[in-house]
């Protein structure tokens, strides 16, 4: 892919009054495991205010392919129907459930074992033994939140990652085209956020499909079909799942019932090794991965923080799991490789205040939270950097953009992800009012339906798809914090 055809990413999706998202159109791709000579769709959006880039430009889906995306999902935990705006009309859901309540009176549900919804009388007893089912589950494990209101989100939050994880272990990021599919560090988020809030069986299902989807070489491509039967498009693969997914298992285990979690890890560690040993591998002489696509899934000519740390957390967490299942010459390896990464993020990235590249031409970026709890040790001259890049991304609307690298605009919208960074790195940090006053602003923007969208818009309503499995995953974990629970990073190896 092009440096110019990198900059057409999931995340900047075309905004014409309401957001929407593009439909696929045909490009040739081969990419690595797959027979060349094979035509699949790629879904390219354009990032408000973007310009013609060349040859890209054609690959752009019409404004006429456009669809409406969810605001709300029907699910039966096996399968799951997306509500519309347009078919919303004055709906709420019944409480901590997934059955919707129609302006009429009437429900509308989808029934166990069925693809597509129905609308039934109020109370109807088929309807009302779903609802019983999704409040036990929830009862099951642990709703974190102090108020009334955080507990009602993290409620439906929860829900929408269940609704949102297949049966096989896939997590589609969304419900709505260029959405479904499953990308491994949306799926870590979610894994972790499962484990802790008592969700075990969910939380290692997702791993369980990271193992089965995990590449020959070690590494993850960019997102799979949701029947895990490889990746919809030619888009380049990201180093940085090698990271993600190392850490998503140690925090399952860190939760995980003693009995069998052995045994369980035991069946998840030729990932670990594969995962561990190809990120350290990439390390240069200076200590840092290569080039390549970041969190934003845009290629960068220079090695980006959104790869280095997530690899330094996966690293310093493959190594604690080595430990626990005694192999040390494993654990040796990884701890010297995260050793030489820590240094040359020291030595490269800490000068220039975690931002987004390692040459410095490319900004600050929300990755600088990766840096925090729970997924690295903050460094000490951490506080600072994140207040100075908060300040560098805020927009006029309260939320912030993904980065200000100038050669990537992203328009006025606020990305939640990204803004639910920072309030997990101050929740993580010690600075839960700071936390805190992101998280109400993150709460406040939830839709009609109580959904946490992808996107804000310039005039501060929810916009693009929603609900967001990797934004819900980080409201969860922030709210675990605030909460009091200890959030830990993988122990920094030595």
């Amino acid at each position: 892919m092009s440096p110019a055809a990198a900059l057409l990413v999931r995340w900047a999706a075309v905004t014409a009054g309401i957001a929407s998202v593009a439909l696929p159109v045909c490009v040739a791709g081969s990419p690595a495991a797959r027979p060349s000579g094979e035509e699949r769709p790629v879904f390219f959006v354009r990032p408000l205010g973007h310009q013609s880039h060349g040859d890209a430009e054609g690959r752009y889906a019409p404004l006429s392919m456009l669809v409406a995306p969810t605001i709300g999902l029907l699910s039966n935990t096996t399968a799951a129907e997306g509500v519309t705006s347009a078919s919303a009309g004055g709906a709420q859901y019944v409480e901590r459930s997934h059955v919707l309540r129609l302006l009429s009176g009437r429900w509308r549900y989808l029934p166990t074992g069925r693809a597509e919804s129905v609308v039934v009388p109020p109370e109807n007893p088929t309807a009302r033994l779903q609802i019983a089912e999704s409040r036990d589950w929830l009862a099951a494990g642990r709703v974190p939140g102090r108020s009334a209101a955080q507990r009602a989100a993290a409620e439906r939050a929860l829900l929408a990652m269940r609704a949102l994880l297949r049966p096989n272990g896939a997590m589609a990021a969304g419900w709505s085209p260029g959405w479904m599919y499953s990308w491994p560090r949306d799926s870590s988020f979610a894994s972790a956020a499962f484990a802790h809030t008592g969700h075990d069986a969910e939380a290692y299902r997702i791993l369980r499909y990271s193992a089965a989807t995990q590449r020959r070489d070690g590494t993850w491509d960019a997102r799979t079909e949701l029947d895990g039967s490889g990746p919809p498009d030619s888009r380049r693969w990201q180093l940085d799942a090698n990271g993600w997914v190392p850490w998503a298992t140690w925090q399952w285990y860190l939760t995980a019932p003693p009995p069998t979690r052995l045994a369980r890890l035991t069946a998840l560690y030729p990932m670990i090794r594969k995962a561990a040993d190809r990120a350290a591998a990439s390390l240069g002489a200076d200590g840092l991965p290569p080039a390549s696509p970041d969190y934003w899934e845009v290629m960068t000519t220079t090695t980006n923080l959104g790869t280095a740390a997530p690899l330094l957390a996966g690293l310093n967490a493959a190594t604690f799991l080595a430990g626990e299942l005694d192999r040390p010459q494993d654990a040796a390896r990884w701890s010297g490789a995260a050793g030489r990464l820590s240094t040359g993020i020291s030595r490269k990235f800490a000068p220039l205040g975690y931002q987004r590249t390692v040459d410095g031409q490319h900004g600050r970026d929300s990755a600088v939270a990766f840096m925090a709890p729970p997924f690295n040790t903050a460094p000490a001259d951490l506080p600072r950097a994140l207040d100075t890049t908060y300040k560098a991304l805020l927009l006029p609307n309260g939320g912030l953009t993904p980065g200000n690298d100038p050669t990537a605009p992203w328009g006025a919208n606020a990305w939640t992800p990204s803004t639910s960074f920072f309030a997990l790195a101050w929740a993580g940090t010690g600075q839960p009012a700071k936390a805190g006053r992101v998280l109400d602003w993150i709460l406040a923007k939830r839709n009609p339906l109580g959904e946490l969208p992808e996107k804000v818009d310039r005039a501060g309503r929810p916009s693009s798809v929603a609900p967001l499995a990797w934004t819900g995953s980080i409201v969860v974990l922030t709210l675990v914090v605030l909460d009091g629970e200890a959030l830990p990073a993988p122990p920094r190896s030595r």
